[in-house]
């Protein structure tokens, strides 16, 4: 039973999600609301209850802010993808929403290929293309997992969108909430700046939270650096984290495959560097030279290994695309590495500057040009005013070394501004949270006292 005081705590944060619900969700099925704010309070409830989530350290009631948070996002998501898709390129989130309906309706009314019909390659070879995008049962498997896995959300939803988010935001909430207890005991002292860092981050909040692959991504990403990260620090794995591992990693093979390729220099890296700390930039340096030139030369050991190709070949297809205002003419790659080094200008540029001011075509774009300019002014602030106090250097280098080469790769192949926004936003967590946890705030709050 819950105190008169939580009640009323509870109350007053369910309010103004209540309010943001009544003008964000079409209110045309009463039973459809009711739905809603049934799950809503039972799943606001369990993040209470779950130890995961407890052991973080928050409160209760700033566990249901930011589940409430993500709802909202959840939502406003939702909204966008349904009156203003077009305008935003945003149709998917409700495409989605439709197939995972069909596959629900599957369920009832054809079980054995509703269970079986994921396993199938529909293509001659679609197997043995791993990172094509025609004809391949790889490409089709990101969406086909994504599907289905709305169609379980359908059998306790009703079908409806709007509950769906409740479940989404519930489950991807655990791939915040591991990046936030890895952060807080990376950077003991810095909870304040971790918590803002892990869970206010605009593009981070509303890409993640809406009915898309990315918070999925996001929470694969998550489960194996939090497992990594505590089992070097306990020296064991244990069955549970080993879950947590294999979850990951099946997540991130299924949703966007090409990340596992990405992710895996880094894991290296940081296993050999936990072996030698005091070389572990080197490490990380020498690991990424020696896969930067294994990228290159693969295709001499296996022709089916031709990474380069596959980066020009998708770069080739988002071109192609009609992508609206969003999509920006760019030099066109070849897959030597001569080519690469030329064009990487060009790829920093696009993943993280893109989107300017003059770039701006809706809300959306407008927001991502505010965040990318604050995040550029807070590593301006964290070249000039930080401080000490970490205790993984090898955790920040996986970040870094990470992020970059997802950006590079975000940069080398897609020229549409939206995709670029929504692809980087899974790792704008690890890279904004290391440096909020590092600036000297209270030294930068003296200055400006002292100045005004």
């Amino acid at each position: 039973m819950l105190t008169h005081g939580i009640s009323l705590k509870i109350v007053v944060l369910y309010f103004p999600c209540a309010v943001f619900i009544s003008y964000f969700v079409p209110q045309t099925f009463t039973l459809e609301y009711l739905i809603f704010v049934a799950y809503l309070i039972l799943f606001a409830w369990l993040t209470t209850k779950v130890k995961f989530f407890t052991q973080t350290g928050l409160s209760k009631a700033q566990l249901i802010i930011i589940f409430l948070l993500k709802i909202m996002a959840g939502i406003f998501y939702g909204w966008i993808g349904l009156y203003y898709g077009g305008l935003a390129q945003m149709q998917d989130t409700w495409g989605y929403h439709a197939s995972g309906i069909q596959e629900y309706h599957l369920l009832y009314n054809n079980p054995g290929e509703y269970f079986t019909n994921l396993f199938r390659d529909p293509y001659d070879g679609g197997v043995n293309k791993f990172f094509s995008s025609n004809d391949s049962y790889w490409n089709d498997l990101k969406g086909n997992t994504f599907i289905k896995i709305l169609s379980v959300f359908n059998v306790f939803s009703f079908g409806y969108y709007y509950v769906n988010v409740i479940f989404y935001s519930f489950i991807t909430l655990f791939g915040a909430i591991a990046i936030y207890r890895v952060m807080t005991d990376v950077f003991p002292g810095k909870k304040i700046p971790v918590l803002l860092a892990t869970f206010l981050v605009p593009s981070f909040l509303y890409w993640t939270s809406g009915l898309h692959k990315e918070g999925l991504i996001f929470t694969s990403i998550s489960l194996i650096i939090y497992v990594i990260y505590f089992s070097l620090k306990d020296k064991r794995l244990g069955f549970k984290r080993f879950l947590y591992l294999l979850a990951g990693l099946l997540l991130l093979l299924t949703l966007r495959n090409f990340i596992i390729i990405i992710i895996a220099p880094a894991i290296v890296a940081w296993l050999i560097a936990n072996r030698r700390p005091k070389f572990g930039i080197a490490v990380f340096a020498g690991v990424y030279i020696f896969f930067g030139l294994l990228f290159f030369n693969a295709r001499y050991i296996n022709p089916q290994l031709d990474f380069p190709q596959a980066v020009v070949t998708k770069q080739q297809e988002f071109m192609q695309l009609k992508g609206g205002n969003s999509s920006i003419p760019i030099k066109e790659l070849e897959p030597t590495a001569i080519s690469f080094l030329k064009n990487t200008p060009q790829a920093i540029n696009l993943s993280t500057i893109r989107p300017y001011p003059s770039d701006v075509r809706h809300i959306l774009s407008l927001a991502a040009a505010i965040e990318i300019n604050l995040i550029l002014l807070m590593f301006l602030l964290f070249l000039f005013c930080r401080t000490n106090g970490i205790t993984s250097k090898n955790l920040v280098y996986f970040c870094i070394f990470f992020s970059a080469s997802l950006l590079l790769t975000i940069g080398f192949s897609v020229n549409n501004l939206g995709a670029i926004v929504r692809y980087r936003s899974v790792i704008m967590p690890l890279l904004v949270i290391p440096m909020a946890a590092r600036i000297d705030w209270p030294r930068l709050g003296r200055i400006f006292s002292n100045k005004y």
